[in-house]
Parts: C-alpha cells; sequence; structure tokens
C-alpha cells in the first residue's frame, strides 16, 4: 500500500511517522520549503524564538508520547511561571488564566488551562525537525497538490509544475480550505462547507531586551488586553497580548536578559515599532530593544463555528464511500498542536483500518 500524506505540518509527519512505523510505504507532498507549518522556532544567539505556538497544554499526552518515539523525551520543559493579568487601558490586574485563554481565543477548558502548560528545549520545532529527519527521503518539498481525481481503486495527484503522484491512500493534511476545494473535485458532496473555517490573521513580534530596561517587574507569563481597553497611539497594529517568553519557559533568553512576544492585530505600520510602543508604555521599559522579529500569519489560527463538528463529521462520512482518503489537522479537530498530533495519528488509523 502506498500513501501520498498532502501537507508537512506537524499533523501530517505524525501521520506519515505513525504510517511509516506500521511498515506503510508514505510519501509527503509540501507546497513550500520547509516542514512544520505554522511552527516555526528560530534561534538569534542564546535567544528562542517562536513564531508560532510557543507550547502544549500539560495534561495532553500526545506530544510527551511523540518525543518519547522519536528519542527527544528528555527535551520535554515544564513551565517555569505562571499567573496572567489583563491590561486595563490603565493598569496590570491579575486575571484567571481560563479567562485569559478565552479572550485569546483558545479552545480548551479551564482545568486544562490551570495544568499549565509544556515546550521543548530548543523550541516546539523539535519534533518537527526530528520527526522530518526520521522522514528523510520521503519528503517532498515545493510540490504543491494542484488538482486529486479518482485512478481505479485508488487516487491520482497533479503536482503544481506538471509532475504525478498515484497512490492507493491519501491524507489532506491540508487547511480546511484548501482540502474543500480539493474533496468537491472528487465528488464530496458540500466539501466547501469546511471553508466556513475562519483562519485568523495575526502578527506576533519578538521583542529582547536587557533586564534592567524594563522599570515596571514582569509578573507570570504575561497579559492581555481587555477588548474594551483603548490606547492613544497613531497605528492600526493594536497590542493584543503579551507573553514573557523568557520567564515562561526555561533557556529563552541568556543571563539578564529578557524576550517577550506581542501579538498584535493585523493592520498598518511597522509591527516592531508598534510593538515596542505599545509595551513600553505598559511595562515601564526604557530605550529601544536590542532586537525584534516579526511574523506574519495571513491565515493563522483556525475559529470553528456552531455546527463545525457536525460539518466535519458529514464529511468523514461521505469519505467512507471512496478509496481510502482521510482529512488531518488543525481545520478539523483542534487547534492545537497536540490536537493536530492526535488528528494525524487518528487519520493514519483510518487509512490502515482500510488497508
Amino acid at each position: 500500500m502506498k500513501v501520498v500524506v498532502v501537507g508537512a505540518g506537524i499533523a501530517g509527519l505524525a501521520a506519515a511517522w505513525a504510517l511509516t512505523r506500521a511498515g506503510v510505504e508514505v510519501v509527503v507532498l509540501e507546497s513550500e520549503r520547509r516542514a512544520g507549518g505554522v511552527i516555526v522556532s528560530e534561534t538569534v544567539g542564546e535567544f528562542v524564538v517562536e513564531g508560532g505556538p510557543d507550547g502544549f497544554l500539560a495534561g495532553e499526552p500526545e506530544l510527551p508520547d511523540l518525543a518519547r518515539e522519536l528519542g527527544i523525551g528528555a527535551r520535554v520543559v515544564s513551565q517555569q511561571a505562571r499567573g496572567t493579568s489583563v491590561w486595563t487601558g490603565k493598569e496590570l490586574q491579575p486575571i484567571d488564566e481560563g479567562r485569559a485563554a478565552t479572550l485569546l481565543g483558545i479552545d480548551a477548558r479551564r482545568e486544562e488551562v490551570s495544568a499549565g502548560f509544556k515546550s521543548f528545549a530548543a523550541g516546539m520545532a523539535e519534533p518537527v525537525v526530528a520527526l522530518a529527519q526520521r522522514l528523510d527521503g520521503l519528503i517532498r518539498f515545493a510540490q504543491g497538490v494542484a488538482g486529486l481525481r479518482r485512478a481505479g481503486a485508488g487516487w491520482h495527484l497533479a503536482i503544481t509544475g506538471g509532475s504525478t503522484h498515484d497512490a492507493d491512500a491519501v491524507i489532506l493534511a491540508l487547511p480546511a480550505y484548501r482540502a474543500g476545494r480539493l474533496l468537491e473535485g472528487v465528488g464530496v458532496t458540500h466539501a466547501r462547507v469546511l471553508e466556513d473555517v475562519v483562519y485568523a490573521a495575526s502578527v506576533t513580534v519578538s521583542l529582547a531586551y536587557r533586564a534592567e530596561q524594563v522599570t515596571g517587574g514582569l509578573n507570570g507569563t504575561g497579559f492581555v488586553v481587555d477588548p474594551n481597553a483603548s490606547g492613544d497611539y497613531a497605528t492600526s497594529l493594536q497590542l493584543r497580548a503579551c507573553t514573557y517568553a523568557s520567564q515562561k519557559f526555561p533557556g529563552r533568553a541568556p543571563a539578564g536578559h529578557l524576550l517577550v512576544r506581542v501579538f498584535l492585530a493585523f493592520g498598518d505600520g511597522d509591527p516592531g515599532t508598534a510593538a515596542h510602543t505599545q509595551l513600553a508604555a505598559i511595562l515601564g521599559i526604557r530605550g529601544d530593544p536590542l532586537w525584534s522579529r516579526t511574523f506574519y500569519w495571513s491565515r493563522g489560527l483556525p475559529r470553528y463555528r456552531g455546527s463545525h463538528r457536525e460539518h466535519v463529521e458529514d464529511v468523514r462520512h461521505r469519505l467512507e464511500r471512496l478509496p481510502p482518503l482521510a482529512i488531518a489537522g488543525a481545520g478539523y479537530d483542534g487547534a492545537g498542536v497536540s490536537a493536530c498530533v492526535r488528528s494525524g495519528r487518528n487519520a493514519a488509523a483510518e487509512i490502515m483500518k482500510r488497508r
């Protein structure tokens, strides 16, 4: 059996890894030139910068289990600071962590958030790198899927640029809006309903400072901004939240330094300047940052509508009538990293049931 996994984000990689361990022939097609999707970790000197998610819920077993399989179980690190504040427009006030998650659009129960978060010593890209190494030679980069059609008891995939792949089974580990179009093309009625999943645009800016530059003190892991708070800033890039990255997890900044990550609403202007200006007013920062790093996500964290679960179940039911075909990823089964790993593993299990 040959399976083509479309998409090398964490869900697609987890699916491919599960299939490979089961002895299945796998090819992973990725339209970008790197694996990981929205998971991006970079090092700047002794700083560890996250472009996407910076951790996972401590109570969820998927990432620790996967890390042990990959031989990097000892690289899992626990949250070292606790507590969140809310910026009211005038001051920072302590806030329940569950309410902070709600304000940020994080779909998690209060008890899950209260258990804290974990990450990896060198950032959330560690399992991505380990998976890519284990799947070396199986991932084809810069190969986006332009078309999908049935070919007897299997599938024929057309690749952007003219090449093709044939497979007995396919896993679409793609954003919902892309998967929906491909599924409509092979006769999955109403698959375009997956396009109802809204991928929120966002901008994140990481800024480095010397510890003595911050006069206001940093308590806990960061703060969220009250939606009703107003700021007198000449920019549409309004601050929505800030994580004290170097306090949240160990090893994010060298001694005597601080690393913070600011979440901004999409808008006009320079994100680095906007982030520093607004942050300086709240935290009493003196002088300019040592450096800043901006990540733009025109389609980042997915948001589900009320009927999302029913729509996904209906699409999956319709897939049962076709040659082996599964969907996996943040657009279907939860936006967290653990949920994506679980979704990828479940898609692999579904394919293997139909061998």
